[in-house]
């Protein structure tokens, strides 16, 4: 695994150890920030306020940094994928512009107010199968967590149909075994 694209460029990244993590591949990264980057409903990622959430590596949010992005706060449950992303950040040195929390991102509950403006740049790609992406878009809303003018990036399982009912989908891909919605705000 590696940053595919800006100023950490063909940089490696540590996934983490076990089968329980499935990380998004290089190919299909790289198409997403296409799609972002080119996108005229999307905020640009320059200076970008970015959650990566159930991140696992992190390389979704490393990605959104390595392109400009000014912060990213990556929600992760697991040890061992929360061991990955500070591996990560250490060998790439964002420390100052990334924070890790362990949280349950279906109980997200208010944005703390120590983590500075909503995000207007949120990644999701919960376990497949369990509808956690549709329970953590309304929390994002809920909590405060998320600008009006917020896009978010849910993967799910190819043949999953998830409800988004306080966002409007801009564009679905299929990338093998994923299906990758490219979500404004309602």
């Amino acid at each position: 695994m590696r940053i595919v694209g800006g100023k950490f460029r063909n940089r490696a990244l540590v996934a983490p150890k076990g089968k329980s993590t499935r990380p998004t591949s290089d190919r299909a990264r790289e198409n997403m920030f296409n799609v972002i980057e080119h996108a005229d409903w999307c905020p640009a990622i320059d200076g970008a306020r970015v959650a990566d959430i159930y991140a696992g590596s992190g390389a979704l949010g490393l990605e959104a940094i390595s392109r400009g992005a000014a912060f990213c706060l990556f929600i992760e449950f697991a040890a061992e994928a929360r061991g990955a992303i500070r591996d990560n950040v250490d060998t790439l040195q964002l420390f100052g512009i990334t924070r890790i929390h362990r949280r349950d991102a279906t109980a997200l509950g208010d944005k703390p107010a120590n983590l500075g403006e909503p995000f207007n740049l949120v990644f999701l790609d919960p376990p497949y199968g369990f509808g956690l992406g549709t329970k953590t878009l309304e929390k994002l809303i809920e909590g405060g967590w998320v600008s009006d003018d917020a896009v978010a990036v849910l993967e799910v399982g190819a043949e999953e149909e998830p409800e988004t009912p306080d966002w409007t989908c801009q564009v679905e891909k299929i990338y093998g075994a994923a299906k990758v919605l490219f979500l404004t705000r309602a």
